[in-house]
């Protein structure tokens, strides 16, 4: 009996589930997999190294937002999967987002996968590709990749979507294909062309080979990715064939906004508040400050002085007025939105970016009734969810 498909996505684990598009992207495999009878897989991408991103997260002090980085005391290039996460972790992640269930395995994996259980109890499975039980019997697979020389093909396809103006955010001539993978300790070092493996490690491929390694461990049918990841996707086009594999089909990733309660907010809204345009959203009907005002000449009998002191009195005049002018705009935003716009830019566009790729996944992995109403609208076909915060 062939293995139900698999409908997969993934992220580098990171502290908090942090950021929160990743319980985008997971709720979206699930959604597809319900529609379509698969199977949804959480790929946890526990073999990446890339400390700095796991570690660094905001958090909360009040209604204000903080940064903060965890430290891991383990030599550099360690995985992320076997980062400790130890009780000073656990208490400093309280502080930061509140009360949270203690990881079975003091790992980061662990913490992963405690946070997720919410998403693991409504039908996702989550998926290490560091499990020996999966990762030992392919490494003669791998080893035979390796011999096919893809870093060349890699190459060569960057060429191709260079001259195509297409979006590059990794380079195969600088990233390496393959990296040493320690299943003891974690340590994951990258491996020159023509380098010989050392006995008892794994060959771990680097991030353009790694779509490879996936449908080689599951049967994937389809991949939920957002913008970046497609963009690197399209680097391994030309290697599907040469390995003899079956390329997935890929569903964009939808992003999700989670709104503050009583405001109204539609999708074609969102630029107008990231940039607080507040006359984009609902430009005030009467009378501005700056109208009731004429501008006047000062009287050319006037000393030189006076009359330049004059105009720049006036330019002061405009600009204050032309704040009132935007408190207005403000003020009719209010009325159509159902709160200040400023706020809502603030919760949606933190530090002036979209929301999911700023805040941790932790508030929303709390909320039962939130990820159900996210699930809910994981229709396939919207590009941009909006959910008000129950």
């Amino acid at each position: 009996m062939s293995p139900r498909p698999v409908i997969a996505t993934g992220q580098q684990i990171g502290a908090g589930w942090s950021p929160a598009l990743s319980i985008a992207k997971a709720l979206a495999a699930l959604a597809e997999a319900r529609r379509t009878g698969a199977e949804a897989v959480y790929w946890l991408a526990d073999e990446d190294h890339d400390r700095a991103e796991v570690a660094s997260v905001v958090g909360w002090d009040g209604p204000r937002l903080v940064r903060h980085r965890f430290r891991f005391d383990t030599r550099p290039g360690t995985a992320t999967g076997w980062l400790p996460w130890t009780p000073q972790h656990q208490a400093e992640a309280t502080k930061l987002w509140g009360p949270l269930p203690e990881p079975t395995i003091p790992t980061l994996r662990g913490h992963a996968l405690a946070l997720g259980k919410p998403l693991w109890e409504r039908g996702l499975r989550p998926f290490s590709p560091t499990d020996p039980a999966v990762r030992d019997p392919i490494q003669s697979e791998l080893k035979r990749w390796r011999s096919l020389d893809l870093q060349a093909q890699l190459i060569l396809q960057a060429d191709r979507l260079r001259a195509q103006g297409a979006p590059l955010p990794l380079d195969p001539q600088v990233q390496a294909a393959w990296f040493s993978l320690d299943p003891g300790t974690g340590r994951r070092l990258r491996l020159e062309s023509g380098e010989t493996l050392a006995k008892g490690l794994w060959l771990s491929p680097g991030a353009a080979i790694r779509p490879l390694m996936q449908s080689l461990l599951l049967p994937v049918a389809a991949v939920v990715l957002g913008p970046s990841e497609r963009a690197y996707w399209r680097l391994c086009e030309p290697l599907w064939d040469r390995v003899g594999l079956a390329a997935p089909k890929i569903l964009p990733r939808p992003s999700v906004f989670v709104v503050p309660p009583g405001y109204r907010v539609a999708p074609d809204q969102l630029d107008a508040l990231r940039l607080g345009a507040w006359e984009n959203l609902g430009s005030w009907s009467g009378v501005f400050p700056t109208g009731v005002t004429q501008e006047t000449r000062p009287d050319p009998a006037w000393p030189l002085p006076i009359q330049e002191r004059f105009r720049r009195e006036q330019a002061r005049s405009r600009e204050r007025l032309g704040k009132l002018d935007r408190r207005l705009h403000r003020e009719a935003a209010a009325r159509m939105l159902g709160g200040d716009p400023e706020f809502l830019r603030q919760s949606l566009f933190p530090f002036g970016r979209p929301q999911e790729r700023v805040i941790p996944g932790v508030p929303w992995l709390s909320s039962r009734a939130l990820l159900d109403a996210i699930l809910q609208r994981m229709d396939g076909a919207q590009p941009v969810i909006l959910v008000e915060e129950p």
